[in-house]
């Protein structure tokens, strides 16, 4: 096996096949990335049973062939290796692969390509077409909400409940629930699925086009596979069933609060500041008169206090969150101002957005009114 290619879009595909990689693999074969040469192509591949990559990308061929080497070493060596362009080779008999660039030669000790498991493309049972910016949006609008406790795994995930032309996620930790929609203009089908959230991370870190490319996602009763450019991705989904979620979204608010949402989040942060150490973690607001009153206080540090100005509709309220769930929301906002529909201190909070009528955020205020 001998081929040559650019070195920095080898860096890419190797740094982006290394996010399937676990920090403690099952085998050591796993810790390893797949490398195949064929035709005027190269095929990188990674996986650690949950998630599996496969990058392929352009390059010159001199001898077709397979092999697999340490992810950790294959990305820095490549990382220091002076030039534009690199060069490997695998001696066969040696089982030692030769890299170079510019001036600098290595070797690396390659492993068995035979007993990698390799990924297998998904044939699913439903497949769709979506671009990659609504997919983004679809997806950095629900995982936040996601839980992190492993006891509870359907609330680890995001569910997707694809019913006819319309594609609804849901991502929930039972204190907060974040609701998007997509309308498509043919159906798309029928199915309902968890996608584990790191599986969303991972593929919001690789849609990063800045023009609308075509993402082609794929499903099956127990996997999700997203085909992006020259990037196939495929992760295993969270078994069991997502609970219902439309009879917890309060329908009629008493008091409706319109606020600038760029002011909002950075006079939240600021009052943050002061609560974010202390085990309460909470910022009590203040409806009231045009003007939203915030106040986080911690026994050991200070107090800080801000208002932001506001169009208020409806009686004065005082409530209090934990400014995590606040924050976390207001950041995935795309519209210049936002909306608070309350209706008594301790009752769930609908969060909406004029731009984005399909997005919809409940919070649960917290008891605590230190």
């Amino acid at each position: 096996m001998k081929f040559t290619c650019p070195k920095q879009e080898l860096l890419t595909a190797i740094g982006i096949t290394s996010k399937a990689i676990s920090s403690k693999p099952q085998t050591p074969i796993l810790s390893g990335i797949y490398l195949r040469a064929e035709g005027n192509q190269l095929e990188l591949q990674s996986t650690d049973y949950e998630i599996g990559i496969i990058y392929q990308l352009a390059a010159d061929i001199d001898e077709p062939g397979q092999l697999v080497l340490s992810g950790r070493y294959l990305q820095e060596v490549i990382r220091r290796l002076p030039g534009d362009v690199v060069s490997i080779s695998y001696d066969n008999q040696e089982k030692i692969t030769h890299i170079q660039g510019g001036n600098a030669n290595y070797t690396l000790r390659s492993m068995n390509a035979s007993e990698y498991p390799g990924v297998h493309r998904l044939e699913g049972n439903l497949r769709f077409t979506i671009k990659d910016n609504l997919l983004r949006s679809l997806f950095k609008k629900t995982v936040f909400a996601c839980s992190n406790d492993e006891s509870r795994p359907v609330f680890t995930g995001v569910n997707m409940d694809i019913d006819g032309t319309t594609i609804t996620l849901a991502g929930t930790n039972t204190h907060r629930l974040a609701v998007k929609k997509q309308v498509f203009d043919e159906p798309v089908g029928a199915m309902k699925l968890i996608i584990p959230a790191k599986t969303i991370s991972e593929v919001l870190r690789i849609l990063t086009s800045e023009v609308p490319s075509d993402v082609e996602v794929t499903c099956s009763f127990n996997q999700i596979s997203f085909q992006y450019e020259n990037i196939y991705f495929t992760g295993r989904l969270i078994e069991g069933a997502f609970p219902s979620f439309t009879n917890v979204i309060p329908k009629n608010g008493t008091t409706c609060v319109t606020m600038n949402t760029a002011e909002l989040v950075s006079a939240m942060e600021r009052v943050y500041l002061i609560s974010r150490t202390s085990q309460y973690n909470f910022i009590k607001l203040s409806f009231a008169d045009g003007n939203l009153h915030m106040y986080s206080s911690n026994p050991d540090i200070g107090m800080a206090e801000e208002n932001v100005p506001a169009s208020m509709e409806g009686p004065a309220i005082d409530i209090a969150f934990n400014a995590d769930y606040l924050i976390d929301a207001l950041k995935v906002l795309e519209s210049e101002s936002c909306t608070f529909s309350l209706t008594k201190p301790l009752a769930p909070v609908l969060i909406t957005e004029p731009d984005d009528p399909d997005f919809i955020y409940v919070v649960t205020p917290m008891r605590t009114m230190h």
